[in-house]
């Protein structure tokens, strides 16, 4: 097995300098070569380069694997020249040492741009940086910063915000206080995170063909789902009604138990909607449901179930909402008490949980039972 210790230079900084062409190959090359970049310029970080890669090559031969120490320019006019130039010397090395693996040694964000180019023609290793140490935190530094730079995608994420809120940030101090200015500021930057932290924009990206796909192959979840969201718009329309119309001073967090209370059962029938469109899509497509589609409706309804009974148990307690009584001929009016209430509907959502858990097992084995029989 032979592994290619490669030192690369873009910029070719050592033919330049030295007035040698590359690639150059081989231990005494590099080592005289070394002497050459040296005299040139005894300042270039190359030499070190030079000298890391010599070294490398040095390290594997003592644990006895072969190793074949070479050097790469990008000797072009342009970028582009200067690429297919180290494409074509890499080649010329593979040829002649039939190499199984690459240890790339770099010393700048610059030559860290021509690891895909090796990678498309060998394994590549290991990638060893060489920064000079009495440079090495503004080395490090400014190779963060051109890298973050050069990241197109990081920019997008980073930069725009960051500039789109220091814009804002004049007018806001304008119109508002500092308080109010610097809580929009970081909420405009806690949004773009979260908004590319939880890949939305790929979401988005895909919507539009997700949803042609699901319309051209008649899938019912496409109804479903529009039917989903009309019940959660009335759902979340039906809690803010029940917040404006509370008309009296309530604790801080009374209105949002009321929006729970109103809201839950239609943000529920809008999952159990959507869930049972897909369900539906599942049967239609592979003639049989996979177990968590199955168990998706009954923990949607267990779930609203539960939800409802803790926000209706804290609104009783706060004399917010009506305790639930009902007159029984032989023993009066019976009042259910908050406490009652609620463990009536925490027991009903672990029953309708468990009926959903045995429905699937049971249609589960049955699926089971015929795919062994065939």
């Amino acid at each position: 097995m032979t592994t290619l210790v490669v030192c690369v230079d873009r910029a070719n900084d050592i033919g330049r300098k030295t007035g040698l062409r590359t690639p150059v190959a081989g231990w005494e090359a590099v080592r005289s070569l070394v002497v050459e970049v040296g005299l040139a310029d005894p300042e270039d970080s190359s030499v070190n380069c030079l000298l890391e890669a010599l070294r490398v090559a040095r390290d594997l031969r003592d644990d006895r694997e072969e190793a074949v120490v070479a050097v790469v320019s990008g000797a072009g006019e342009s970028v582009v020249g200067a690429d297919r130039s180290v494409a074509q010397q890499l080649d010329d090395l593979i040829d002649q040492y039939d190499p199984e693996s690459a240890v790339v040694v770099i010393d700048s964000a610059q030559d860290e741009r021509l690891v895909p180019i090796i990678e498309s023609r060998l394994r590549v290793d290991s990638v060893d940086r060489v920064i000079v140490r009495q440079a090495r935190d503004i080395e490090s530094t400014y190779y963060l910063l051109k890298q973050f730079l050069g990241d197109e995608e990081l920019r997008q994420t980073v930069l725009v915000p960051l500039g789109i809120g220091l814009l804002l940030m004049p007018i806001l101090l304008l119109q508002f206080s500092l308080a109010v200015a610097l809580a929009g500021l970081a909420s405009l930057l806690g949004a773009a995170l979260l908004y590319k932290g939880l890949a939305i924009d790929e979401l988005l990206e895909d919507l539009p063909e997700r949803t042609r796909e699901a319309l051209y192959s008649g899938q019912v979840s496409v109804v479903t789902y529009v039917v989903g969201a009309g019940l959660a718009l009335v759902g979340v329309f039906l809690g803010a009604l029940s917040v404006r119309d509370a008309g009296t001073v309530e604790p801080a967090f009374i209105p949002a138990v009321r929006f729970v209370y109103a809201s839950v059962p239609w943000l529920a029938l809008a999952a159990l909607a959507a869930s049972a469109g897909r369900l539906v899509d599942e049967f239609i497509r592979d003639d049989a449901v996979r177990m968590p589609y199955l168990n998706l409706p009954f923990g949607v309804v267990a779930l609203g179930l539960v939800l409802r009974g803790f926000a209706g148990f804290f609104l009783e307690r706060e004399d917010a909402l009506q305790t639930i009584e009902f007159v029984v001929p032989q023993f009066g009016t019976v009042v259910i008490s908050p406490g009652l209430r609620l463990g009536l509907f925490v027991v009903a959502g672990l029953v309708v949980s468990l009926v959903g858990v045995k429905i699937a097992a049971d249609v589960s084995d049955e699926t089971l039972d015929e795919e062994m029989v065939e």
